[in-house]
């Protein structure tokens, strides 16, 4: 079974950054052919989506709150998914997850939707304080 470890998390100051990133925990599990997402779930909230991307990296998915300061990007010769967080405020302040699906992205408008996805990392926490 595939099995996902975040690493990268930590406590950082507001308008500051951090990379995330997500791996296989098993050499023989690539993630080649996965979509990957990023999950964070905040004290006393729901888990939200943050962001996913395709195999081949070539359709991507924000959430509004962190369009234009998150990017997910992937390394699939590394087996890696990555999260660079800039220009972090405190609301970012959540246990961040990896996540993988066999599903595709589906066209929703102008925009590409997640799947479900049927994987995931034990998370990592990122505190955005200062």
């Amino acid at each position: 079974q595939l099995q996902l470890v975040e690493s990268g998390g930590g406590l950082v100051q507001p308008g500051g950054g951090l990379r995330l990133s997500c791996a296989a925990t098993r050499f023989t599990f690539t993630l080649d052919f996965y979509t990957m997402g990023w999950f964070r779930q905040a004290p006393g909230k729901e888990r939200e989506l943050v962001s996913c991307i395709s195999s081949s990296s070539d359709r991507t998915n924000y959430t509004d709150s962190v369009k234009g300061r998150f990017t997910i990007s992937r390394n699939n010769a590394k087996n890696t998914v990555y999260l660079q967080m800039n220009s972090l405020k405190s609301e970012d302040t959540a246990v961040y997850y990896c996540a993988a699906s066999a599903t595709a992205l589906r066209r929703g408008g102008n925009n590409w939707l997640c799947p479900d996805f049927d994987y995931w990392g034990q998370g990592t926490q990122v505190t955005v304080s200062s």
